[in-house]
């Protein structure tokens, strides 16, 4: 039997003027899976999300999503997504049970359906017991559950989570996470999110499509990804980064190493044993290090592996740049 895809993109490309936000992005994200994009703000990952569900018109290249074609079938398209997007977009005035009734209404659900079908998604995200009080007295988290919920009011069969848990405190952003997981086990949901966050991609994802300044770099389960660079890492804190670089250049056991402000990271086998080797070779160069600590490669250590920079680094410079090139283009309307 094939795989079934519920999203597949090809070649889809999104500029602003003369900035390409999305440079020909291709992948297909199967049925009933957490599909994640990762990248640093500005990579196009929200641009992406906009152009599949048909907020966005892509400047070239194309997707089929729910079977339907996102250029020539929008509202079949639409009918078969839900959204979450990072602002919040719930009405502070109304309930909660009030907020998913005027969302279900739009989408034509009939009355008898759409009140045993609020019910339902009020006690997937365990929100019964607020369901009439007025949305301004929510917290934050339970904000975010009942858009959550509100998404998957007119059973969806793709949703759509952009940055799903940003400015939540860590303890709350843990709470969506097993939220999401246990919607994505009882309903059978496709789930596509867009995060920065390391720990969100590879605790939620089935497979993750780390995206950069528009590029999809890799695609892999998170274990796969991490496997690709082999071994451990071993970070060193020096300021004699070039020294310290020089120094195990040649080595053997070396896979690969990456510097970033004040650290060097060497990917190594059998990292343990490599430790006093490291101590050694920097006392004999005399090379000043500050701390040697040994760890299993994550995520984020496989986007340094092949863009040379953490995805903090890279969120100032990506984001600075969108927002210049989309004012001159802006500008020139």
């Amino acid at each position: 039997m094939g795989i079934n895809y519920t999203v597949s993109v090809k070649k889809l490309v999104k500029k602003f003027g003369d900035f390409t936000a999305v440079d020909g992005l291709t992948f297909n994200v199967k049925d009933g899976e957490i599909f994640g994009l990762l990248g640093p703000n500005g990579a196009g990952k929200t641009t992406t999300i906009k152009m599949l569900t048909t907020i966005l018109p892509s400047t070239s290249g194309n997707a089929e999503v729910a079977g339907y074609d996102m250029k020539k079938d929008q509202n079949n398209v639409r009918k078969n997504i839900g959204i979450i997007f990072q602002d919040p977009s719930l009405d502070d005035d109304l309930t909660g049970k009030e907020n998913l009734e005027f969302h279900a209404i739009l989408y034509k659900i009939p009355k008898e359906r759409r009140e045993k079908k609020i019910a339902e998604v009020l006690k997937l995200v365990e929100l019964e017991d607020k369901a009439d009080t007025v949305v301004r007295f929510y917290s934050g988290g339970m904000k975010r559950r009942l858009e959550i919920a509100r998404g998957l009011v007119h059973e969806p069969k793709i949703l759509f989570l952009d940055e799903p848990t940003v400015g939540l405190d860590p303890q709350t952003r843990r709470h969506i996470w097993e939220y999401i997981k246990k919607l994505n086990v009882i309903s059978k949901t496709t789930i596509i999110l867009t995060t920065h966050y390391i720990e969100e991609a590879d605790y939620l994802c089935d497979r993750v499509a780390i995206v950069d300044h528009g590029k999809l770099i890799q695609l892999d389960t998170p274990k796969a990804l991490k496997d690709k660079l082999g071994g451990d890492v071993i970070s060193i804190e020096t300021k004699d980064a070039v020294a310290v670089e020089e120094a195990f250049k040649g080595q053997r056991w070396v896979k690969h190493i990456s510097k970033r402000e004040g650290v060097i990271d060497l990917t190594v086998m059998e990292g343990e044993k490599r430790i006093p080797e490291i101590v050694i070779a920097a006392e004999k160069r005399k090379v000043g290090v500050g701390s040697i600590s040994l760890r299993k490669p994550s995520l984020e250590d496989v986007f340094i592996h092949f863009t040379g920079k953490t995805i903090r680094e890279e969120e100032g410079s990506s984001i600075d740049a969108m927002r210049a090139h989309r004012r001159a283009w802006t500008s020139r309307r």
